[in-house]
């Protein structure tokens, strides 16, 4: 299977059988069996890199995640005079959320963008984030994960894992998309609402008396439309790349969860490589969370304005009802609180009075 970068150079992939199966994704062959993304510094040094290392999402292109890799690749290639490169590679090319974690640790495939609500069952302490109703707003949530101490805690928890942590961008909040208004707790009762399969994700809106189905990603626009659910929740970016708005007459800014997007690097790549290199990479790591953060700001505006020309209609919760979602989610809050460990807890909800 050959495949071609921005620049229109043609390079091989290849399929990588493991423990008798075939992993279902594709990586650039050359350098990419490990004595190219771990083994090769010297030779890179001396020649220059010869092949684009991959960074996958699962993303479509149109979002705030290819943004945050786009400019990541930038910058490294930047920051090094030419000497490291990096090919993103969204829309699940390279494999599904899944697929992409297994490889990323695997070393197969070096970078990868991804939501947090994700990786719970490879980085147990993640499970922090899905913590409903935290935070009414982006600058406490950019502050916290922003936070040094915090930041190294988790940083360790990666590494403990098999991941070197970069850095958390974001796409906003999570809201819901539904076509019933919203205009009190009852409201929520009964409502069918695609979640993703996280258990957390799923008691909150248990608690809300509405009904969680786990339902791959893929399946939700056809689901809204043949009404085998009623209602989803994602990120604004994410509802509209997806054109799911189409099928939903509200959405209704519950603002239940920062929507966190994390870069990650193989461990066992990052640390094949040299000092320098590893500096180069955390640097362009921090400018690429900027920067999408401001994309992510500026694109809200825009995602809203799209909506609401097709006819879907925003609701904006009042504080009492906002009030009551809190205190809902209480008993979640304090399962998580349970299942991390305490100094995570600890330095996420400082501050947070419930």
């Amino acid at each position: 299977m050959k495949i071609k970068d921005a620049a229109g150079r043609s390079f091989e992939m290849f399929p990588i059988w493991k423990n008798g199966g075939l992993k279902a994704a594709y990586v650039v062959c050359a350098c990419l069996a490990l004595s190219g993304l771990t083994g090769c510094t010297a030779h890179r040094e001396a020649a220059g890199q010869r092949y684009a290392w991959p960074l996958a999402t699962a993303s479509p292109e149109d979002t705030v995640t290819q943004i945050y890799g786009e400019k990541f690749a930038e910058e490294v290639f930047r920051l090094s005079g030419g000497r490291m490169k990096i090919q993103v590679y969204p829309n699940s090319v390279l494999g599904g959320d899944r697929e992409l974690l297994e490889s990323c640790y695997d070393g197969d495939i070096p970078f990868v963008v991804q939501n947090t609500a994700l990786q719970v069952n490879f980085i147990p302490d993640t499970a922090v984030f899905d913590t409903p109703c935290v935070f009414d707003n982006l600058k406490d949530v950019r502050a916290v994960v922003d936070d040094h101490a915090f930041l190294e805690l988790m940083r360790q928890k990666y590494r403990e894992a098999g991941y070197e942590l970069l850095g958390y961008s974001d796409q906003g909040f999570r809201v819901m998309s539904t076509n019933k208004k919203i205009e009190s707790l009852a409201d929520f009762e009964g409502q069918k609402i695609r979640t993703m399969e996280n258990s957390f994700h799923m008691d909150f809106w248990k608690l809300l008396d509405a009904n969680p189905t786990p339902m791959s990603f893929s399946e939700v626009y056809i689901g809204l439309q043949q009404n085998t659910i009623d209602a989803q929740e994602n990120p604004y970016e994410v509802i509209v790349s997806n054109r799911l708005y189409e099928q939903q007459d509200y959405v209704v800014e519950t603002n239940h969860l920062p929507h966190l997007l994390s870069l990650i690097v193989s461990e066992e790549f990052f640390r094949g490589l040299s000092g320098e290199e590893q500096k180069i990479l955390e640097e362009a790591g921090e400018i690429a969370k900027e920067y999408s953060r401001n994309a992510s700001d500026e694109r809200i505006s825009q995602r809203v304005e799209t909506m609401e020309e097709s006819g879907t209609q925003i609701i904006s919760l009042p504080d009492e009802l906002y009030r009551q979602l809190v205190q809902r989610s209480q008993p979640v809050y304090e399962e998580i609180r349970e299942s991390v460990s305490k100094e995570v807890a600890e330095k996420y909800f400082r501050g947070v009075d419930r």
